[in-house]
């Protein structure tokens, strides 16, 4: 039978026409490859980890997991300060910011977003068909939060933000939740362990603060997938209502047994946290001295542009040596900026050598 004219797309839900899926950071097969453009940990993940999901491959996968991952959420209320109905876990972030935007932000008004921020906001309005209103960022590309003084279905923004780095303190949060006291705010801290004081600890004072956290990050474990949220009860039953409609089972044996190792090794934590900071801070000033200005990051990146050459240009130009950056085009206002994550000490210097040739 021939198919060659046939449109195969024939078999979408009218839903699926309309979506405008987010776009992951490349991960090429490429050995001996630099690779600056996702935002992954150089560091390996806590040796006890490692070592605690090692020893859930065995005849316990045949089991299914705790549907609560009740130990988890007891080792996270404890660390952040919290009890265990005050915290939600999915896997990965992106998914628990999914229930997030199903169970929280669904009000019938747009919720507010920064214009420049996580390009999964706009993909999750697109998917729950929620109205969505882009607050554009200052001249300096920071967040201003006055300007979320609006009628709306909810707020949602990472602190730091993401691809700028920029940071928020407490006061200016406790400002936004203060004049948004009727509806959900969202604090998403992908990257809060490198340099930024976690919006947590004012989960016991405001009713409508949700903030999401991931061990992807700051603790190397991007590929476990584990994620959570931490909220007063009655939003995180909103959102296991959400999850146990979906997937009761989200979080395997291992990924809960390494999840509580990663959260308990705090000394090694610690060490790769302030590890990524100082290369952060070296790297800055590196750049600085070749041309390039930046945002006042926060985060395990670099938002940097050149006063001379072209993103794009660089960007093309350092793939030919075996280094990818992101560059970012969502917006004309960062057409011109480069993402560059936080590498290794000896991928920073492969980075700047190359960049000392090329420019």
């Amino acid at each position: 039978m021939n198919l060659s004219n046939t449109d195969l797309s024939r078999f979408w839900s009218p839903k699926v026409h309309e979506l405008s899926p987010y776009v992951p950071g490349e991960q090429p097969k490429i050995s001996n490859l630099v690779k600056l453009n996702t935002n992954e940990n150089p560091y390996s993940p806590s040796p006890k980890a490692l070592a605690a999901m090692e020893e859930q491959l065995g005849d316990l996968l045949r089991l299914y997991p705790d549907p609560n991952a009740t130990a988890l959420r007891q080792c996270l209320a404890s660390y952040i300060g919290l009890t265990a109905d005050q915290v939600f876990v999915g896997n990965g972030s992106d998914e628990v910011l999914a229930h997030t935007f199903q169970a929280l932000l669904q009000h019938g008004q747009p919720i507010l977003i920064p214009d420049i921020s996580y390009s999964f906001y706009p993909v999750y309005c697109g998917l729950y068909s929620i109205e969505k209103c882009e607050v554009p960022l200052s001249e300096d590309l920071t967040i201003n939060v006055s300007d979320y003084q609006q009628p709306n279905g909810g707020v949602i923004l990472p602190n730091p933000n993401a691809p700028t780095g920029e940071l928020l303190s407490l006061d200016s949060i406790r400002q936004l939740l203060t004049a948004n006291a009727n509806r959900v705010v969202v604090i998403d801290e992908a990257y809060i362990d490198f340099g930024g004081q976690s919006a947590t600890q004012l989960v016991p004072e405001f009713d409508n603060l949700l903030v999401v956290q991931t061990l992807s990050k700051s603790r190397s474990l991007a590929g476990l997938r584990v994620g959570f949220a931490f909220g007063q009860a009655h939003l995180i039953e909103a959102l296991e209502r959400v999850k146990n409609s979906f997937n009761s089972y989200p979080l395997s044996h291992e990924a809960q047994a390494g999840a509580i190792a990663a959260i308990e090794d705090e000394d090694y934590f610690q060490y790769t946290c302030q590890a990524n900071i100082a290369q952060r801070e070296k790297l800055a000033g590196q750049l600085q001295a070749l041309g390039f200005s930046m945002t006042n990051s926060h985060a395990n990146f670099l938002f940097v542009t050149h006063e001379t050459a072209s993103a794009k240009d660089i960007c093309a130009a350092l793939r030919l040596t075996g280094i990818i950056v992101r560059h970012l085009t969502s917006s004309p206002r960062i057409d011109n900026y480069l993402r560059i994550s936080i590498g290794s000490a000896s991928e920073c210097e492969l980075l700047v050598q190359a960049l000392k040739e090329l420019l």
